[in-house]
């Protein structure tokens, strides 16, 4: 892959924390990697910030028409909405496990780790996320580590929006260096 241009799906859906989304996306594409929301309906999907709704955001791929293989790594943004709503989307989880049987990067903030338990097998997986999906992650088999970042092999976990820039690097450099 080094050499190419990379594409990142960020998959989301109404009430994700705005510069979950943002924040990773602008370090992206200032990489030069190509970022697309990805989203289980086509249109606008809404953000929250902090403790109300936020922006509005275009989806440039509705999640039915989005395949793994077309994307080199996944970006899952928190908030409490959002990661609550896809973890019960069966469509998203298979999106996510595709990113997980292929053993592709992948990064989740804040609340985003809640999918992966749905999504696959954490036994042994280092990883982080809001304090209240510690026993959840714990319960789920992974090895849970208060920290700003955690990567353990191509997953990079973060806790909260102030985490932002250690995630964001991680990101950048986990894509740069595949």
């Amino acid at each position: 892959m080094t050499g190419t241009a990379k594409k990142v799906a960020i998959l989301a859906t109404d009430g994700f924390e705005e510069a979950e989304l943002t924040k990773p996306r602008e370090a992206l594409n200032e990489a030069g990697i190509e970022t697309e929301i990805v989203a289980p309906d086509q249109g606008t999907i809404r953000s929250w910030q902090t403790t109300d709704w936020g922006g509005a955001f275009d989806v440039d791929v509705k999640l039915a028409d989005a395949d793994p293989a077309g994307y080199d790594a996944l970006v899952l943004p928190g908030g409490v909405i959002n990661p609550d709503a896809l973890r019960i989307d069966d469509e998203a989880i298979g999106f996510i496990r595709g990113f997980m049987d292929g053993d592709k990067p992948m990064a989740a903030i804040c609340h985003g780790p809640w999918t992966l338990i749905e999504a696959g097998d954490l036994k042994g997986r280092k990883i982080t996320s809001w304090p209240s999906l510690r026993s959840d992650l714990i319960n789920a088999g992974a090895d849970w580590i208060d920290q700003e970042v955690v990567v353990d092999g191509p997953l990079v976990t973060s806790r909260n929006p102030d985490d932002l820039p250690a995630f964001n690097r991680e990101i950048v450099r986990l894509l740069q260096a595949a």
